[in-house]
């Protein structure tokens, strides 16, 4: 996902495809529209060549191709049925398919859900925290990898986006896991932090919400989380963006949180206290392990 940024969708009838999302938030959420969109697909024309090369456009195709066979042989065949469901119900969501072509999606994708399942399991996590839920998908990841008496402290600010998901998740046997609360999360965070019992005791946390608290957020959980427990940042590429030119020609909504993103990753670059490892899994995910 690291060419130039999304603006460009279903503009003047055009859209450039120098980054499509694919695994992120993806347009492979259901079959059918990925033949959608493979036939659309030629009917777009690149950018001019002063901005793209033959090479970025072969490039697009064969990161799609790549995309497409991992989750077609690794991804869909593994998936709880749990998480099938709720990902097919969000992909009819109104606000996922308004986004799934135009900025952004707000749902993980299924990829990155497999790998955030995993995460889980391997780092024997049992206390948790999701800032950012949606309809609940990397929540139920989440969820579905903690033992019987695991916790997540989940918040949003759309209780509603939540509910939609919540009969699959309790059909799932894991809403007792979790704990919803309901608005903005830095107030939650901060109660949190003032109580010093809660220093150090969560063992992973995963940030998928809004890009200009991300520091805010880091400030906060660097404190609750554990020391060699992990917190994962979603979105760390943010469409692509974070490496296009400063006269791109950007959304206003993609340009504007490219700055907040690019502050993260810089500060979480140099930040003594964990170690970092940034992935191309999904719209891009930075994991870091607080170390001190």
């Amino acid at each position: 996902m690291a060419t130039n940024g999304t603006e460009h969708k279903h503009q003047n009838g055009q859209e450039n495809f120098r980054h499509q999302e694919v695994g992120h938030k993806s347009l492979l959420q259901s079959d059918s529209l990925y033949q959608v969109h493979l036939l659309l697909l030629p009917l777009y024309p690149p950018p001019p060549p002063c901005s793209f090369r033959i090479h970025d456009w072969l490039t697009f195709f064969r990161h799609f191709e790549f995309q497409q066979y991992i989750l077609e042989t690794s991804v869909y065949p593994r998936e709880p049925e749990p998480m099938k469901e709720l990902r097919e119900l969000t992909a009819k969501h109104p606000w996922y398919i308004y986004l799934s072509w135009t900025l952004n999606i707000m749902t993980t994708s299924a990829d990155e859900g497999q790998f955030l399942n995993m995460l889980v399991k391997l780092i024997n996590a049992k206390n948790t925290m999701e800032i950012g839920v949606y309809t609940g998908y990397s929540l139920l990841a989440t969820a579905l990898a903690l033992p019987h008496d695991g916790k997540i402290l989940a918040m949003d600010i759309n209780r509603e986006n939540y509910e939609l998901g919540l009969p699959i998740i309790r059909k799932a046997g894991v809403a007792h896991k979790i704990e919803f609360k309901e608005g903005p999360a830095l107030p939650v965070l901060d109660q949190l932090v003032r109580d010093a019992k809660n220093h150090g005791t969560y063992d992973f946390i995963f940030v998928d919400a809004d890009k200009d608290n991300y520091l805010n957020y880091h400030k906060r959980l660097v404190e609750l989380v554990k020391v060699g427990g992990v917190i994962g940042y979603d979105n760390t590429l943010w469409n692509g963006s974070v490496v296009a030119p400063p006269d791109a020609p950007l959304r206003k909504y993609v340009r504007y949180y490219r700055d907040f993103v690019l502050e993260l990753n810089k500060a979480l670059a140099v930040d003594p206290r964990i170690e970092i490892c940034q992935l191309p899994v999904g719209d891009g995910i930075t994991l870091c392990r607080r170390i001190s």
